[in-house]
């Protein structure tokens, strides 16, 4: 990941990974998939899900060399009903995920980690369906700290929702679901990695997500990936329902 971001310092038109770039093959669901997202069909149990996601620098060493940047990223995940030729193997669901921050450099310890970087910034999702009952989208201003040990990495990021008028809100009790936080966890080893994903609202009702990853040698250019998930948010269309799904695939990228 270092040298593909010394490639944007040196390249103004190169681009590195934001997010991990995958593709599931097929992801089992087994709460069932909700038709919400499909008009006219119910669906089927197993899709394809896929998620791609990139960043670039819009502005670099503000306070000296290393110091202070802007960044902009964009991440795309869909759901492809690709197995349900009976419907037209439509795409049930498509999140788009634009976001801004300023990051800065630090070398805080704590407990043997080492806290590498602080952002802050902007972060918009939405489903692309504007104006119909269907429509979901949120905007959030968050904070981050991605800290590090050996072959341990992570992030804590906790955000704060923008409120939108009640006339305009499509969602008004998403963060009941999507909470208001999101630790994240990656460990490293032999070219396998293990990611760990945990969001909740530390609320009553308490709610969030847990997603699992494991990233293993397939391929020269690919990677074996296995990826499940249990909980609220996994799409915005299903984001107050309880979804437990397992997937298999490739990926491109992965955290680090």
């Amino acid at each position: 990941r270092y040298l593909r971001e010394l490639a944007i310092r040196n390249n103004r038109f190169a681009i590195t990974a934001h997010r991990p770039n995958y593709l599931l093959v097929a992801a089992y669901d087994t709460s069932d998939v909700n038709p919400a997202g499909l008009p006219g069909t119910e669906g089927k149990d197993y899709e394809s899900k896929f998620q791609v996601s990139m960043k670039f620098p819009l502005v670099e060493n503000l306070f000296g060399e290393g110091q202070g940047g802007i960044y902009a990223a964009y991440t795309n995940r869909s759901f492809w009903q690709v197995y349900d030729r009976q419907g037209s193997s439509p795409f049930r669901e498509t999140n788009h995920e634009p976001e801004i921050w300023f990051s800065w450099k630090t070398n805080w310890r704590f407990s043997g980690f080492n806290n590498r970087v602080f952002r802050v910034g902007l972060n918009h999702q939405s489903n692309g369906q504007g104006g119909n009952t269907i429509s979901r989208s949120w905007n959030r201003l968050f904070a981050e700290f991605i800290f590090e040990r050996s072959n341990y990495a992570g992030s804590l990021k906790t955000w704060w929702r923008i409120p939108e008028d009640a006339a305009d809100d499509d969602n008004p009790d998403i963060d009941d679901f999507m909470g208001n936080f999101e630790f994240t966890a990656v460990y490293t080893r032999k070219k396998h990695s293990f990611n760990l994903m945990f969001r909740n609202n530390l609320r009553n009702p308490m709610r969030g997500a847990v997603q699992l990853e494991w990233n293993f040698p397939l391929i020269k250019h690919f990677d074996g990936y296995v990826q499940w998930f249990n909980g609220y948010g996994e799409s915005l269309i299903d984001y107050d329902e309880n979804v437990n799904s397992i997937g298999i695939g490739v990926s491109l990228t992965d955290w680090l």
